[in-house]
């Protein structure tokens, strides 16, 4: 499957810019985040980051190049913000020839790649009937926050308030799976035009192997289609020899291919 990095990478960063923006006041000045727009990507900081995450920037080289001042800037911002560290993401297509001369100049470290992929929707095949999957509303949004924090081993608090209100973003759908009435798996999509890209999908660890990850992606891509989408994006950590990626191999068993391997590159903020 032939599609463009421009459009990959343009999708992810869309919704992660809506992802800082949407922060409601008090989550806000508690963890210091904003979305901005830098030079034709998108930068996420996070001053008090609980999780040593959601400090990243991507986007980059296709408006323009990648240079050694494009970096500079986003690394200025990050400091001017007080974050202690952050992830650069760059498509492999928009490393310049000199990019080692570039990272080791900013102190850019290289940490394990993901894998970028795609699916094509014009055929899609219907939601499994069980285990059931519904949609999230307000009223059940925190539980959707709370859980996919939990899943991914992430502290609650105010991070659990960001996710409640991006919940509710008009391009955003939540979804749960229940088991005995309660919760247990939780995953989201974000719908932007003809692209959507899923935003994470976790499973309480008790009931993991259960087909809650099939389910998610089947319902996700019943509503990417008929929403208008016509590719839906996704990425996951790249599977290193001897590893089996559990999330690699359902995401291909549902028709997600992969499109190219993307290098983390990890800044570090001078100690104070």
């Amino acid at each position: 499957m032939s599609v463009d990095p421009y459009v990959v990478e343009s999708s992810e960063a869309a919704g992660l810019f809506e992802f800082g923006a949407c922060a409601p006041a008090g989550a806000r000045e508690i963890l210091g985040v904003e979305s901005a727009r830098l030079g034709g990507g998108v930068v996420l900081s996070m001053r008090n980051d609980p999780a040593n995450y959601w400090n990243k920037a991507l986007g980059f080289g296709f408006s323009g190049p990648v240079t050694a001042d494009l970096i500079g800037e986003v690394l200025d911002l990050y400091r001017s913000k007080g974050a202690p560290a952050a992830v650069l993401q760059l498509a492999p297509s928009v490393l310049p020839p000199d990019w080692d001369d570039i990272r080791a100049a900013h102190g850019l470290s290289r940490e394990r790649p993901w894998v970028k992929l795609a699916r094509d929707l014009s055929e899609v095949p219907p939601p499994l009937p069980e285990p059931a999957v519904e949609r999230v509303g307000a009223d059940t949004a925190a539980e959707w926050a709370s859980l996919l924090l939990r899943g991914f081993g992430m502290p609650e608090g105010p991070l659990a308030d960001v996710m409640t209100v991006f919940a509710d973003h008009p391009r955003f759908r939540a979804y749960l799976i229940r088991v005995d009435g309660e919760p247990v798996t939780a995953a989201g999509m974000f719908v932007g035009g003809e692209t959507a890209q899923l935003f994470g999908c976790a499973t309480l660890e008790p009931h993991r192997g259960h087909g809650g990850q099939r389910a998610m992606l089947r319902a996700r891509l019943a509503d990417a289609a008929a929403a208008g989408c016509r590719t839906i994006f996704s990425d996951t950590g790249a599977e290193l020899p001897g590893e089996h990626n559990t999330s690699l191999h359902n995401m291909k068993q549902a028709g997600f291919v992969p499109v190219y391997e993307r290098d983390n590159w990890r800044w570090q903020a001078d100690p104070a």
